[in-house]
């Protein structure tokens, strides 16, 4: 079973606005030349990435809520060119794949996501017209 990875999507107020900057940054990448490549660097290295790499996403918090996940296809060692720093890019696929709303309390950094305690894919109906908000709370109510 997968190990997942969980983070917070700052300065992203919708999903639709990950979906453009993802586009947008993959544009400007093959524009000068490069290889089309996301990643998100972040400060430390997951100590089980080999569980990780089994299959595992990164689920994006969006305002509190989970509402996406990317997954992850590899980990690079990084330099920060200011701080002259070893840091770890998370590579990711460029499918991004709706999840059910969840609510999730605010953290720092990233933290594991066990497969049993991630949201199941979205798969239609339910609350696929409801804003995010509302279908989490209705889940979180068990209404939906």
């Amino acid at each position: 079973m997968p190990l997942n990875l969980i983070k917070l999507c700052v300065g992203v107020d919708e999903l639709q606005e990950l979906r453009d900057w993802q586009a947008q940054r993959l544009a400007r990448m093959r524009a000068a030349g490069e290889t089309p490549q996301l990643r998100h660097v972040t400060r430390s290295w997951p100590r089980r990435s080999s569980e990780v790499l089994d299959g595992g996403s990164l689920y994006w918090v969006i305002r509190g809520i989970i509402r996406v996940r990317q997954p992850i296809t590899g980990f690079e060692e990084v330099l920060d060119p200011q701080e002259g720093i070893r840091r770890c890019a998370i590579l990711l696929d460029e499918a991004l794949v709706e999840t059910e709303a969840r609510p999730c309390r605010a953290f720092q950094g990233w933290r594991y996501l066990t497969a049993k305690d991630a949201p199941p894919d979205r798969t239609g109906g339910g609350g696929d017209d409801l804003p995010a908000e509302m279908e989490a709370e209705l889940r979180a109510l068990g209404i939906l």
